[in-house]
């Protein structure tokens, strides 16, 4: 229940406190006063988006509290799931939630005080508080709030299957868009495989390498030189140690000045040291000269393969233009193909697979909608009876009203479309709720399916305690009716609180607690406040909601019988 509802700054009201009551709480003023504001100040602390300009003229911030009485059973359940988190202490028996709205549009929740999540807010406001107004008058007319309230009449179970249903859905069309995809594939799997294997083989065969790539391309640079490099290599080797017997090679004549020094050894260590310089450069010239031979042997046993590797070369380069300008792109290439590959034939066999479960997943959808559509039309005879009921106790006793299943194909929600459909009087044919209900009628079928027995539990807040909040419930309607709305929601308020903001005396009148929203225009800016009425004052604001003057006896009088009444 709640107790205590403070607000500040929000738009015209700089600061109102209500001590809220049990039972039927009426709010009731001028047009114009500010009475929405309540609405609002109430969906804040439901976790709502707060409007732009909400924050009263001058001020930083709006701020709403609301401070609730929690039953024990709700106590128990938010011990067990929000023990130990900071906004619910274990010994907490009470909860108060709260919100902040700056006026750059950002917003700060509060639980017992604590900063809390804007989604732990909105869980346990919808806990505590229910709200109907305009806004789900018109819902109404939607074939999928049509459907949910059916679906939350049908009870736990239900939830369940509604569950395994919508599982199983987004199993079925994962499925069916794997098989999708591989149906594609194995359509173009014969063409591409080829494709593919051919140009796998082509790379194999010649096997591209990065390394090797470079070697081969200095070994061809060296060969298409290897004339040039054969006259210079012989030249050398000729220069140093030339085959003409009679001719004198550097190698030769470095010897020959070793051994003119070496007869003088031990005379002069200077030309001993001369001496082992000239015998270590003949000795070096000899090496290089033999070494110069050797290179000049192989640089004729490589003449002949120039051609091999210009060959490897443009096996190469024809591969690295067709795939990417790189030895990496075609390895790359390579490794995609093979993968490709792989899931081309890999579709081959996991297309029968698939095909195997997506039958069997059909057929567990199938399961789940035909136990969705044989609980809703069980629910749905008993909820058409109650609401029928509960319609002619709110001035449409003529009115019949029946729940219309069609079956559609399998979707998240099941295979039912569900439409509520009325005929408000005597021989006129039932049609759906947007073709022919007015919006007193749907204000009325509203309160009707919250009351009606199984539902009062389910829509009207999902759980035995919430305070229902029914914001101009009483849209488009007046005298009897009016009076025959008000009965249904003091009959309600006997078992949870209700908090009503209404514009008709008939309903006003059965307060239990009322609230008149004041506006005071004198100020700068305006100013909204609310009070309680005490028991003196009510007529007075009867005989204003009737549209009378203080001295109009008639309409006195009238007020006075409207509470006698209650």
């Amino acid at each position: 229940m709640l107790c205590e509802l403070r607000v500040e700054n929000l738009v015209l009201i700089e600061r109102a406190e209500l001590e809220l009551g049990p039972g039927l709480n009426v709010l009731t003023g001028e047009t114009g006063a500010g009475k929405t504001m309540l609405a609002h100040a109430l969906d804040l602390l439901m976790g709502g988006r707060a409007r732009s300009g909400i924050v009263r003229p001058g001020a930083g911030e709006a701020y709403v509290e609301g401070v609730f009485a929690v039953a024990d059973p709700l106590v128990k359940q938010l011990h067990e799931q929000l023990g130990g988190e900071p906004w619910w202490p274990v010994d907490a028996d009470e909860l108060i939630l709260a919100r902040r709205a700056l006026g750059d549009g950002r917003t700060r929740a509060y639980v017992n005080g604590r900063s809390a999540p804007i989604g732990v807010l909105r869980d346990l406001g919808a806990r505590m508080l229910s709200f109907y107004g305009q806004h789900e008058h018109r819902k109404l007319v939607l074939g999928a709030a049509q459907r949910e309230i059916l679906d939350l009449a049908c009870g736990g179970s239900h939830a369940v299957t509604l569950d395994a249903c919508a599982a199983s859905y987004r199993s079925v069309r994962a499925l069916e868009s794997e098989l999708d995809r591989l149906t594609e594939l194995a359509a173009a799997a014969d063409r591409e495989l080829d494709l593919l294997e051919h140009e796998i083989a082509e790379i194999d065969t010649v096997a591209p390498d990065e390394q090797e790539r470079s070697d081969a391309l200095a070994l061809r640079e060296r060969l298409r030189a290897v004339d040039e490099l054969r006259l210079a290599t012989a030249a050398a080797a000729q220069a140093l140690a030339p085959d003409d017997p009679d001719a004198t090679g550097a190698a030769h004549a470095a010897a020959r000045a070793s051994g003119a020094l070496a007869a003088l050894a031990g005379i002069d260590p200077k030309l001993d040291a001369l001496s082992k310089r000239c015998e270590a450069a003949a000795i070096e010239l000899e090496d290089v000269a033999a070494s110069l031979g050797h290179h000049l042997d192989a640089l004729d046993a490589d003449e002949g393969s120039l051609q091999s590797v210009e060959e490897r070369l443009t096996q190469e380069e024809r591969l690295i233009r067709k795939h990417g300008g790189s030895v990496a792109a075609v390895l790359d290439h390579a490794q995609r193909a093979r993968a490709r590959r792989d899931e081309l034939i890999g579709a081959r066999d996991g297309r029968q697979d698939i095909e195997e479960r997506l039958t069997r997943e059909r057929a567990v959808l199938r399961r789940n909608v035909a136990e969705l559509r044989a609980e809703r039309t069980r629910t749905a005879r008993r909820l058409e009876e109650r609401v029928r009921k509960e319609l002619a106790a709110l001035a449409m006793a003529d009115a019949s009203f029946e729940i219309a299943l069609t079956e559609t194909e399998p979707k998240a929600s099941g295979g039912d479309d569900v439409q509520f459909t009325i005929a408000p009087n005597p021989g006129v044919a039932p049609a759906p709720l947007r073709e022919i209900a007015s919006g007193g009628e749907l204000s009325r079928v509203m309160l009707a399916l919250v009351t009606a027995g199984e539902t009062s539990a389910s829509v009207a807040g999902r759980m035995t305690g919430a305070t229902l909040v029914f914001d101009e419930i009483d849209a488009g309607i007046g005298g009897q009716t009016a009076r025959a709305v008000g009965e249904r929601l003091r009959a309600l308020a006997q078992a949870r609180q209700i908090l009503c903001i209404t514009h008709l005396p008939q309903i006003a009148s059965l307060a239990q607690h009322h609230f008149q929203v004041v506006k005071d225009t004198s100020a700068q800016p305006t100013t909204t406040r609310i009070v309680r009425l005490a028991e003196s004052e009510l007529v007075g604001e009867l005989m204003r909601m009737l549209g009378a003057d203080e001295q109009d006896a008639g309409a006195r009088k009238h007020a006075h019988e409207l509470l006698e009444a209650a």
